[in-house]
């Protein structure tokens, strides 16, 4: 039973998220703040257990990841309805993790799953100080808007990570460099 307690743990971050997203809406910050606090505790709880105990599974190096990036996108969906940040973040957010998934789907389909890396751990740290920050400078009522300082040291952070996804991918061989050559000389004939 014991085993299982970080991929629980894990599961108890998507229960969050909707506590989270209302919170935001309501303008209860504080709230939204103790919610995004235990979620990432569970987040750091879950990966210090796996590890220590040596109970790190495939479920778990996928579910984990994708509860981090349900719960980033789905808060930084509640903070641009909100007008808290503008759109275009959200986008680019959006883009570089549905291409994320995307990889980390077909890695799937060829039995390979990829743990996450320093660079992406980092990119979504930064991305919950800027939403921290976000939630302070609305609750307080604070005029100088230094939330969005990190919000771009977030973003180049996030496409520097993917940049890094991609090259890893590419180099490690996860896809046969001539299949890619073989599939681009497919499309291009069609």
């Amino acid at each position: 039973m014991f085993k299982h307690v970080p991929n629980i743990l894990t599961m108890c971050r998507f229960v969050l998220i909707p506590f989270i997203v209302v919170s935001i809406f309501q303008k209860n910050y504080i709230a939204a703040f103790i919610f995004l606090t235990i979620s990432g505790l569970t987040d750091v709880l879950d990966g210090t257990i796996a590890r220590k105990f040596n109970f790190i599974t495939n479920f778990g190096k996928l579910i984990d990841p994708l509860a981090d990036k349900a719960t980033q996108i789905c808060t930084l969906i509640a903070l641009a309805y909100t007008n808290i940040i503008p759109y275009w973040m959200l986008i680019v957010v959006f883009v570089k993790e549905a291409v994320m998934i995307a990889g980390a789907s077909f890695l799937y389909g060829k039995q390979l799953v990829v743990s996450s890396r320093w660079y992406g751990k980092l990119a979504t740290v930064i991305f919950y100080v800027a939403i921290v920050a976000s939630l302070a400078v609305n609750y307080f009522n604070i005029s100088v808007h230094f939330d969005m300082y990190i919000y771009y040291v977030a973003l180049i952070l996030t496409i520097f990570a993917l940049i890094m996804y991609f090259r890893e991918f590419y180099k490690k061989g996860y896809m046969n460099k001539e299949e890619l050559s073989t599939k681009n000389k497919e499309i291009i004939g069609k």
